[in-house]
């Protein structure tokens, strides 16, 4: 039978406690992340999230672009959108400026222009002039910055 040496004891609680830490982290998270879809934390749009979003919209654009080459599905690329919202926590990414500032980014990077750029512009904006202009600014190189931060 083997014998535990007092040495061994500090270790294992150390060992226990760090493993508890961890469960009570892991259950956090969970828990964060399976509570209402509906209800957004006070920090759903902070400047953090919004530049991590914007982002990822720019790198998405860029690959999906690049891609398709010329055969554009538009509800797929939405789609890929709505993903990117969800994971990152961006309520309303239809209407959220970071997405249309992203997503002119991601059409310079992707070397888009002319008429290939105004068409997906188009395509994605609809007559909606707000969205319209966020694009152009996304494509001039402007990053969004919520008003008032």
């Amino acid at each position: 039978m083997p014998v535990v040496t007092r040495a061994w004891v500090p270790l294992a609680v150390l060992l226990l406690l760090l493993t508890a830490c961890s469960f009570s982290e892991s259950s956090k998270v969970f828990s964060k992340s399976v509570s209402s879809p509906f209800s957004w934390s006070s920090d759903s749009s902070s400047p953090a999230k919004e530049k991590k979003y914007q982002e990822e919209v720019a790198d998405y654009t860029s690959a999906y672009v690049r891609s398709t080459a010329k055969e554009t599905d538009i509800e797929r690329f939405r789609k890929g959108l709505a993903e990117i919202a969800a994971r990152i926590g961006i309520p309303d990414w239809e209407n959220h400026p970071a997405t249309f500032y992203g997503i002119g980014q991601g059409l310079r990077k992707a070397g888009l222009e002319g008429i290939e750029y105004e068409t997906f512009k188009k395509n994605l904006a609809g007559d909606d002039y707000a969205k319209i202009q966020d694009i152009d600014k996304g494509y001039q190189g402007k990053v969004y910055v919520r008003e008032g931060d």
